[in-house]
């Protein structure tokens, strides 16, 4: 395995008149050769700029792409920065956890999403602009060199430097920041390229946020590193749009998750997802009636996966000819995954539930300048998912919910994600839910549904006392206009927690 800059440079060169990326947002076409020369021009003009790491704060486009590929390739490491919300106060926590300070980004970007320039910004319009004529010819006459001879000019290192910095979520405490090597997504790539059966000839819908590590692996790396066309589009909630995408471009592969697909299932007319012979869902829990809407619709399976940022991410895959709807599918061929006990740390047999634990060469490097969260996570190669879950007979894993996700009450472990599921049967259609476990004055905690419909409350609090037992039952359901949501579509439970505690404490103050 080389690093992933290199392995793109050999791709390029034996694809280079195949069209690489089809960007819907720009409407521009880019071949395997162009994007090389385009990569190359961009490893020069990033040398300048001082320090190892050099952030990245793009939509989703050909110009992302390239400028992860132009970094890597002058010896940088890219910080993804996460610009969906609070995109000025990522960019400098960014700069202050890694140390450093360039940041290449867009104006266009900063102009839509009302951000606040920060020090250290460089706009990737302006870098394009100045592009000379004899950068140009230099970079295309170098591209013309013999692969090996083009592998020596450009960076050359090893498989366990990080191929980039991501941030997690940040939904439960403050972001971590994630070193990902060459070799943990190399690795990753290559048992993906095994199961899902990639050729040259699929297409890839790109619509996820490269900050992300599923947009990342999948819709960036993936493409590039297999030769088939990938399709950028900046907004993964143009639901419209991303149909008459998939449509009009004969996209083949789509991955995003629940919250996109449900966008993509409602906006959606029959015919649409013609092409589509793999559509997987992951980063959170795939509704059943999520997953019957795409059956009656469009006559087609909507699989689930799993993984983690710190596993690069895909640990396990349900797909045709071995899928437990309802499960997160068989685990990757060169991953190793074990249930323990979340109080002993006791490896479960099959069939028993317990903590997540998974590792092979997908594991993150750790976190970065942070050695206490990293040795908490990581034990004897075995990364601590915090996770619940549990592998059945027939080798599929099952998903419980995080294990924060888990409340102690009278001494047994409550399953917010099981009272969530119980509540999903009992909503009008379209209702989006969460269960979060807020402070109570007389009990210490209590159960709280959040609906984004109103419901007949007493109702529903009664279906529920018949299906759950009275330590898991709601105690009230509050309806808020829209729950709080991560840039990759995921519920932001720590938000969601402390505006509904908010509400609370307004309501017991009489306000």
């Amino acid at each position: 395995m080389k690093q992933l800059h290199q392995q793109f440079v050999e791709i390029a060169k034996k694809y280079s008149g195949r069209l690489a990326i089809s960007d819907q947002t720009t409407k521009k076409d880019v071949t395997y050769g162009r994007a090389l020369i385009a990569a190359l021009i961009l490893a020069e003009k990033f040398k300048k700029y001082p320090g190892g790491f050099l952030g990245i704060m793009i939509p989703t486009s050909a110009g992302c792409s390239l400028s992860i590929l132009g970094t890597l390739m002058c010896g940088k490491v890219p910080v993804m920065v996460n610009y969906s919300t609070g995109a000025a106060e990522n960019a400098e926590y960014a700069q202050q956890k890694c140390g450093f300070k360039t940041i290449i980004t867009s104006r266009a970007l900063l102009e839509k999403i009302g951000c606040r320039l920060v020090k250290g910004m460089i706009f990737i319009e302006d870098i394009m602009e100045s592009v000379t004529s004899k950068d140009k010819l230099t970079a295309a006459l170098k591209s013309k060199l013999p692969t090996m001879l083009l592998l020596r000019l450009i960076h050359r290192g090893e498989l366990d430097d990080n191929v980039t910095i991501l941030f997690t979520s940040g939904s439960e405490k403050d972001p971590k920041a994630v070193q990902l090597t060459h070799r943990n997504i190399g690795s990753n790539i290559e048992d993906i390229k095994k199961v899902l059966e990639v050729t040259q000839n699929d297409v890839m819908l790109a619509n996820l946020p490269l900050f992300h590590v599923f947009g990342l692996t999948v819709n960036h790396w993936l493409s590039l590193l297999v030769g088939m066309k990938m399709v950028p589009y900046a907004n993964p909630i143009d639901y419209k749009t991303i149909c008459d995408i998939v449509r009009e471009q004969k996209i083949t592969l789509m991955v995003g998750t629940p919250i996109f697909f449900n966008g993509y299932l409602k906006k959606s007319e029959p015919g649409d997802f013609a092409s589509v012979r793999l559509a997987i869902a992951g980063a959170d829990k795939v509704p059943d009636s999520l997953r019957e809407g795409f059956r009656k619709k469009h006559n087609m399976e909507l699989y689930e996966g799993y993984g983690a940022t710190e596993t690069s991410p895909v640990v396990s895959v349900n797909l045709p000819g071995r899928n437990k709807p309802g499960s997160i599918g068989p685990v990757l061929p060169s991953v190793q995954v074990k249930i323990v006990n979340h109080e002993t740390g006791e490896e479960l047999p099959r069939g028993e539930e317990g903590k997540i634990l998974v590792k092979g060469d997908l594991i993150m490097k750790g976190y970065f300048d942070d050695l206490e969260e990293t040795s908490l996570h990581i034990r004897d190669g075995w990364y601590d998912t915090g996770d619940m879950g549990m592998m059945d007979e027939d080798g599929y894993l099952w998903h419980r919910g995080r294990l924060k996700r888990f409340v102690k009450i009278g001494g047994e472990m409550v399953s917010l994600v099981r009272v969530e599921k119980t509540l999903e049967k009992h909503l009008p259609e379209g209702a989006e839910c969460c269960v979060v476990e807020v402070p109570d004055s007389l009990k210490g905690a209590k159960i709280v549904a959040v609906v984004t419909m109103p419901v007949n409350e007493k109702e529903i609090l009664k279906k529920l006392a018949n299906e759950l037992p009275p330590i898991s039952q709601p105690k009230k359901i509050i309806v808020i206009e829209e729950i709080p949501r991560a840039g990759s579509g995921k519920i932001d439970f720590r938000t969601t927690t402390q505006l509904i505690a908010k509400k609370e404490l307004s309501a017991m103050n009489g306000n």
